[in-house]
């Protein structure tokens, strides 16, 4: 089930997990201007569910966070098959979130390329579990 699109089982949405991610129990680290935040978890719908945040407190406006959210969530959609693929050698499930640190709008290519690069480094850490 390789398929191109973002369903909704891939949204994370459980807010257990999603406090368990928060609460110290997971791994992250910082591909400027994205943090990821990850914990490996049973019982999800999907290898991969993801959370997607902008703060507040760098966009006032829900247009700008909004439309940073979509360059994220798009970034994740066109290149989160290697890290699929992974998961699902290693028969394993991930929670992921990816918030947004930096205050300024940036280009949907500069988004990507930061983005392929987390998903690298999510993929090398989840083989070496």
């Amino acid at each position: 089930m390789l398929s191109n699109t973002l369903h909704k089982t891939e949204r994370l949405d459980k807010k257990k997990v999603i406090d368990k991610m928060f609460s110290g129990g997971a791994r992250s680290f910082s591909v400027f201007p994205l943090r990821v935040v990850y914990l490996p978890v049973e019982d999800l719908e999907a290898p991969v569910s993801i959370l997607v945040s902008v703060s507040k407190r760098r966009f006032k406006r829900a247009v700008k966070r909004n439309r940073v959210k979509r360059q994220i969530r798009e970034a994740y959609r066109k290149n989160k098959h290697g890290l699929l693929q992974a998961l699902q050698d290693k028969e394993q499930q991930l929670a992921v979130a990816f918030i947004y640190l930096s205050d300024r709008l940036t280009d949907s290519m500069e988004i990507e390329e930061r983005m392929k690069i987390a998903l690298a480094r999510i993929t090398e850490k989840v083989a070496s579990l």
